[in-house]
């Protein structure tokens, strides 16, 4: 893993965009979007791609909506100017149901969010049973409970709020994964088995950190259900607005990973960011100011 600490240079140019090969910029908190990156990459592999995890600032759930929209303001704006991408995926629950207004007013850029899968969870259940895994935050949020009532409202719907699974999962990248025990105790609230026997058979990962440990939610789950992860859909989109793929490419382009903080960046965590794709990373200091 090569990290760069990027004093003003502008790199669009090493990025070329076109038509056929557009440039594509994946937004979050941390590196919960890399699930994000990874499913639009399978569906536009010709595409040149940006991964941008404002990591100075995480987790996002400890900002206020005001200091929240004014930070990924602030960060976009840079990226934006810096490396010119034709579409942005903002691949974070709380960023998109918060700030995706303020962004697409203030630039023209296109702008792809994320939000809580309930609409695909509600068609899916039988035992109409089903669990929202979130944050805090998200599971507090109006436009969430909106969702619920207008999408799941024949559905008794569990909101489970985690404290700690975003974290876990980024410890889990950086090659220190937490305990068994950890990760159940934040699950554990989703299965639910009512007094007619019917259990939860669904659960909405509206976090995009969380299907990192997907493969330790399923060891670990108290039975199968089915997970779904909104990543597949964000892909749907991002092709509807910018085509499919032209031309198959014998590799898929190089990615760039960019941190605005880098403080948690190690050897295992490069490791990880190559598995995906990501061969180059570099730093962009945008420390976070909080009034």
């Amino acid at each position: 893993m090569r990290i760069d600490l990027m004093a003003g240079a502008t790199l669009s140019a090493a990025l070329p965009a076109q038509a056929s090969e557009p440039v594509i910029l994946v937004f979050d908190s941390g590196l919960g979007g890399l699930t994000v990156l990874e499913q639009v990459r399978r569906a536009r592999p010709d595409a040149h791609y940006l991964y941008a995890a404002d990591d100075a600032a995480f987790p996002y759930g400890r900002l206020s909506e005001p200091q929240l929209v004014a930070r990924v303001i602030a960060v976009m704006e840079r990226l934006l100017t810096r490396y010119a991408p034709d579409l942005v995926v903002i691949a974070c629950n709380t960023a998109s149901t918060v700030v995706l207004p303020a962004l697409r007013q203030r630039f023209v850029t296109p702008f792809v969010g994320v939000v809580p899968p309930i609409k695909p969870a509600a068609a899916l259940t039988r035992s109409r049973l089903v669990s929202l895994l979130a944050t805090p935050g998200t599971v507090a949020r109006a436009y969430t409970h909106d969702l619920v009532e207008n999408f799941a409202a024949d559905c008794a719907v569990t909101l489970v709020g985690s404290q700690n699974l975003a974290r876990y999962a980024e410890a889990e990248m950086a090659g220190a994964p937490v305990a068994d025990a950890a990760i159940l105790a934040e699950i554990a609230p989703c299965f639910v088995t009512g007094a007619d026997g019917r259990r939860t058979d669904v659960v909405c990962l509206s976090c995009t950190h969380y299907p990192l440990l997907l493969g330790r939610f399923e060891r670990l789950a108290p039975w199968p259900v089915i997970w779904i992860d909104p990543a597949p859909a964000i892909a749907r989109r991002v092709v509807q607005l910018l085509g499919a793929a032209l031309a198959a490419r014998p590799e898929p382009p190089a990615a760039r990973a960019i941190f605005t903080g880098g403080g948690g960046l190690n050897p295992a965590l490069g490791r990880s960011l190559e598995r995906r794709g990501l061969t180059e990373t570099v730093v962009e200091a945008l420390p976070l100011a909080v009034s």
